[in-house]
């Protein structure tokens, strides 16, 4: 069930209007709702997930109290074990194993048989890279004694299937997010309203913006061979604002949801195209992927325990390797891998000091006019998402050989080109309103009613007129 069809909001309606309809004098019934709703959701991609869903659950559930109940640091540390290898081994199951078999069996295949492999085959779990971090930072959490474990099973299945951010995030801390469940929820016009403004946005960011970009960005990539260096920089640099607005428009559908139903959810992005440096693009990026990466995996590699402090020599291996394993975390293939190790460098190189006054790129990027960091960083933008778009090594050697091949071009259609124009509308309104957490955050406050409305309905146009084909979320895949 798409956020972009007419299937879920027909959902969302139904589900809206019960979940009001029950009241807030007792939060029960509406987490009931919420759980059976999130899980005919996440069963409309595929029933047979669910019992994987409901175990993962449990076992973080089971494993909280078990942490909280035992005295012994020996037996506390035994349950996060057993939840971390637990949630890993779904991962490597389902979204590494055939990666890591096929990958030996071409290292070693002279010496053993083909026949001595199995692969699996299987597909992915939709959502399942974000519901796994998400109940694995729970029993983290619970063991380092920043939360109390949940006595509550229905509120931490509610936690963990919450159907707006299932699928593809934000990923939420349960300090975040299962304290929300544990509280009544009071209706909230004002928090209807902004909900459904960002809704808009998102849907318009996904169906005007990325799924119009995508015809070009499919065209090129399709058969880059055929093309020149300028089109695949051109088609590199849209697919960044493609997976943006396709990736943010989610998080904003998401987040505009939850409002629906008194729920604040992590805002994931900021403006990422307004960094002026790839270690603030990383900040401004899947900010809650980032941030669960240096909690879980960078701060516990890079600081010596001693000093309490990171040293060049960890932080920089630690660095190296999160920004790896985040690249692995998208996908099992050799691109995402490097992708992860192209930005695990570049990010090293930033804070390399030199000088007197120990000066680094990220200091110097900040004193330097917005031209030159805005080239400096669409240039590494534009190798990250060949990295990230090219679905193999052999296409990625055809990108790379063609971009520095300065050889002609096949002309683009005047159809491809000009669906691009959206991006500078697009671009200025976010700049204009860069502070707000959307463009029509309290828009009353500002806008009169009538052309509050005619904007809307601007919008609502625009959606159904130019949306281009109808695209999956590309983050679904993850």
């Amino acid at each position: 069930m798409l956020f972009n069809s007419f299937d879920f909001g027909l959902f969302l309606v139904i589900v809206y209007l019960l979940y009001w309809l029950i009241g807030t004098k007792n939060r029960t019934p509406q987490n009931v709702l919420l759980l059976l709703s999130s899980y005919f959701f996440y069963g409309m991609w595929d029933w047979n997930f669910l019992l994987l869903i409901i175990a993962s659950s449990l076992v973080d559930f089971i494993a909280g109290k078990a942490i909280t109940a035992t005295p012994k640091i020996s037996y506390k540390k035994i349950f996060l074990w057993l939840s971390i290898l637990w949630n890993l081994g779904v991962l490597f199951t389902f979204k590494y194993y055939d990666f890591f078999i096929e990958n030996f069996a071409e290292l070693f295949g002279i010496l053993v048989p083909d026949k001595g492999y199995h692969f699996l085959k299987v597909v992915i779990p939709v959502g399942l890279s974000f519901y796994t971090f998400q109940t694995m930072s729970y029993t983290i959490d619970v063991y380092r004694g920043r939360i109390k474990a949940t006595n509550n099973l229905l509120e931490f299945l509610c936690f963990v299937s919450f159907f707006p951010q299932l699928v593809a995030g934000p990923i939420e801390r349960a300090k975040m997010l299962l304290c929300q469940f544990e509280e009544k929820r009071k209706f909230d016009f004002q928090e209807t309203k902004e909900g459904l403004r960002k809704i808009l946005w998102g849907l318009f960011k996904k169906l005007v913006v990325a799924d119009n970009i995508a015809s070009a960005v499919n065209v090129i990539y399709a058969t880059p061979e055929d093309y020149g260096t300028l089109s695949i920089l051109y088609a590199s640099i849209l697919f960044f604002f493609q997976i943006y607005c396709d990736f943010s428009g989610y998080s904003d559908i998401a987040i505009g949801t939850a409002k629906l139903f008194g729920f604040k959810l992590s805002e994931n992005f900021r403006a990422p195209y307004l960094a002026k440096n790839l270690s603030e693009f990383w900040s401004r990026w899947h900010i809650t992927l980032t941030q669960w990466f240096t909690d879980y995996l960078y701060k516990p590699l890079a600081y010596i325990k001693k000093d309490k402090k990171i040293s060049a020599t960890t932080g920089f291996f630690a660095l190296l390797l999160t920004m790896t394993l985040i690249g692995f975390w998208h996908g099992a293939t050799w691109t995402f891998i490097l992708f992860g190790f192209f930005n695990g460098v570049i990010l090293i190189l930033e804070r390399l000091r030199f000088g007197k006054k120990g000066m680094n790129i990220v200091k110097l990027s900040l004193k330097a006019p917005r031209i030159f960091t805005t080239i400096y960083v669409f240039g590494i933008l534009t190798i990250t998402s060949m990295l990230f778009r090219a679905i193999s090594l052999d296409k990625l050697s055809i990108l790379i050989t063609r971009l520095f091949s300065f050889s002609s071009e096949i002309p683009f259609s005047f159809i491809i080109g000009a669906k691009i124009l959206v991006i500078p509308v697009f671009i200025l309104t976010e700049y204009s309103t860069r502070f707000k957490t959307h463009p029509f955050y309290e828009l009353q406050k500002h806008i009169s009613r009538p052309v509050r409305w005619m904007i809307y309905y601007a919008l609502i146009f625009l959606i159904i007129r130019y949306a281009g084909p109808k695209e999956q979320f590309i983050y679904f895949q993850f």
